[in-house]
């Protein structure tokens, strides 16, 4: 895949290289992205075992003393938000529920001015405890990974027979008023269109926001291949012959789910939306292979070990725990933060024929 084949201008801008790091104002890269959007991963831990994501026997958690101290996580949240421009933090894992210092470094974030809009993505286990709490403390919406509603299927895709505690979290959620409360599904190569199929109608008739996600090379055991998983078009062909699907007519900016507005089947609004009436529901595909949108990214990682990823198959990290814990002060945490997304890749790779998947899982990075 070429630069311009993933949209990204050819040409860098002006200074660029190292010589050429701004020393303020927001994080851009040579290709003239701004990162906005901070994904934090709270814990490696997770409390199933995806089949697509680790194996059955776990894996070998990090120490406690790599994690980032609650301290020094809320401290870069800090310098991210106040410094280098980011508007909006989603809360990862592993699993961050798992994590117990969840809530005070939601409540943390939102007291930093100015206020970033703030989300969670979750498995919902143990969700339906404490999504008041979250909210309460000032976490915004929430996205609950759910690849499947048939308890059999999700028992064998996660190696754990909880889907009824997941259900209870999104119903949780939506109560406590996480809205909009979205739906993330990652398809089984065997079963999934038919699972995409019923997880659509399961979030049209409870309120959710369905995103159906490409899998990715982020497998413990590296065993992804790419004939085996399912394609984005080929789940788009299976819901347009179930509901009625248009494109969403609102720019899609650098969002990475292309919306899809169902006029049609159970729960969905009807074929015209009348004056005054709810708008129609929406359906999201998340195309990160297929259909590469690297020219729009605006995200920066933070993993639960203080290591900054400038892209989610960044083969290099920066470690700012490091810098921390040997007496860096703040202007030389932003400036390692900067250099690190200045350097930032034209696109992920995956469809190149040299790519390397990186040696972290998902799980380990973060969501």
């Amino acid at each position: 895949m070429t630069i311009i084949g993933l949209g990204v201008p050819s040409v860098q801008r002006p200074g660029g290289g190292v010589a050429g790091i701004p020393t303020d104002g927001p994080l851009v890269d040579t290709y003239g992205r701004v990162a906005t959007d901070l994904r934090v991963s709270l814990t490696d831990r997770c409390n199933l075992r995806c089949t697509y994501c680790m194996p059955a026997e776990g894996l070998d958690w990090l120490p406690g003393e790599q994690l980032l101290r609650p301290d020094e996580l809320t401290r870069l949240l800090r310098i991210a938000v106040t410094r280098l421009g980011i508007t909006s933090v989603r809360f990862t894992g592993g699993e961050p529920l798992v994590a117990k210092h969840l809530e005070d470094v939601i409540a943390a974030t939102a007291a930093l001015r100015p206020r970033p809009e703030i989300t969670l993505t979750t498995n919902g286990i143990g969700l339906d405890k404490r999504a008041a709490k979250l909210k309460r403390a000032g976490l915004d919406r929430i996205n609950v990974s759910l690849d499947t509603v048939d308890a059999a299927r999700f028992a064998h895709i996660t190696r754990r027979d909880r889907l009824h505690d997941v259900l209870a979290g999104l119903e949780a959620a939506k109560a406590a008023g996480l809205s909009p409360v979205k739906v993330n599904a990652v398809l089984d190569p065997v079963t999934g269109l038919d699972d995409a199929v019923a997880l659509l109608r399961f979030c049209l008739e409870n309120g959710y926001q369905l995103r159906i996600i490409e899998q990715m090379p982020l497998d413990a055991g590296h065993v992804w291949k790419r004939g085996q998983a399912i394609a984005a078009d080929d789940v788009l062909a299976v819901l347009r012959r179930h509901f009625d699907l248009r494109p969403d007519p609102a720019p899609r900016g650098s969002a990475p789910a292309e919306l899809w507005e169902v006029h049609g089947g159970p729960g969905a609004a009807g074929l015209d939306v009348a004056a005054g009436a709810a708008p129609p529901a929406k359906v999201g595909i998340i195309a990160s292979v297929s259909h590469a949108f690297c020219s729009t990214c605006d995200r920066t990682r933070l993993t639960a070990d203080g290591q900054i990823r400038n892209c989610l198959f960044a083969r290099h990290e920066t470690d700012l725990r490091h810098l921390i814990r040997t007496g860096a002060d703040d202007d030389a945490l932003a400036a390692a933060w900067r250099a690190s997304m200045w350097v930032k890749a034209a696109g992920h790779g995956i469809n190149d024929p040299d790519f390397v998947q990186p040696d972290r899982p998902m799980s380990a990075i973060g969501g």
